[in-house]
């Protein structure tokens, strides 16, 4: 067995225990400093990352970006791999790794990494996958992620070159079609309290397009529509949530501009409520 890479590999999760024993199984022999920052989970997450050799930090949920933050802090080495719990590095993807490292210090201080999606009833990306290339590998002293809620990204300093690695992230993101609007439903409230936390206004008019141009973004130029059916249906997901970003947006907005009783017992009907 190879000896570890001078990396630290850490995952945020909450109730991943179906999906995060696979992700920490494809990178263990890769870095001896594998960390999990779980926000509360009840399925038994904690002790599978336990078991499988993770150490595991509890934070109650901030947001994307400030959970990924927290994760940073605490990791063991100067460079660092991100991966969400549903992700899972191949064989190939982990060789190109250890190879970056084989000669010492690698040549750029961050490198982008292929995320591609794998589909309910796949084993591996469709050769058309639609996949984004974000910074995953970086070092702590030249990137941090940003400390939005919601905008899930790392912020290198200025002057910092990025390579790209050949290797392409499996993404399993998908449990099913319920699930995933669940997620994309809460995600749309984060969304909207972002927008009010920056008091940013989107115009009235976005709520009678954000549907048909989101599922067009998704279906077509993400490329759903070569998952035949099944891509027809999550780009209608994914286009409901974009939705949802804006009519929630919009209203509190409304609720907002109404009297103050109206609104505070509005405020207490959805408190009740959630």
């Amino acid at each position: 067995m190879a000896a570890p890479l001078p990396l630290s590999i850490f995952i945020i999760a909450r109730n991943e225990a179906d999906r995060l024993g696979a992700t920490i199984a494809a990178v263990r022999d890769l870095a001896d400093d594998i960390l999990v920052v779980d926000s509360g989970s009840t399925d038994g997450t904690q002790d599978l990352a336990a078991s499988l050799g993770a150490r595991v930090v509890h934070n109650d949920w901030p947001g994307y970006g400030p959970q990924k933050r927290f994760a940073e802090e605490r990791c063991r080495h100067v460079w660092m791999l991100n991966l969400d719990a549903d992700e899972v590095v191949p064989p190939e993807l982990a060789g190109e790794i250890r190879r970056l490292f084989s000669a010492g210090e690698p040549p750029h201080p961050a490198y982008a990494l292929g995320i591609a999606e794998i589909f309910p009833g796949e084993t591996r990306p469709h050769p058309w996958a639609y996949t984004l290339w974000p910074v995953r590998l970086y070092r702590r002293d030249r990137g941090r992620y940003s400390p939005s809620p919601v905008h899930d990204r790392v912020d290198l300093e200025p002057g910092t070159t990025t390579g790209r690695l050949r290797g392409v992230i499996h993404h399993f993101s998908v449990r099913s079609l319920g699930d995933q609007l669940d997620k994309l439903n809460r995600y749309s409230d984060q969304q909207a309290d972002d927008l009010a936390a920056r008091g940013v206004t989107i115009p009235t008019w976005r709520l009678f397009v954000e549907l048909p141009g989101n599922f067009l973004k998704a279906y077509v130029g993400r490329r759903h529509f070569v998952r035949g059916a099944y891509g027809f249906l999550t780009a209608m997901n994914y286009a409901i949530s974009r939705h949802l970003r804006v009519a929630k947006h919009y209203e509190r907005r409304v609720v907002a501009r109404r009297p103050a009783p109206m609104a505070a017992a509005i405020r207490d009907r959805d408190a009740q409520q959630s």
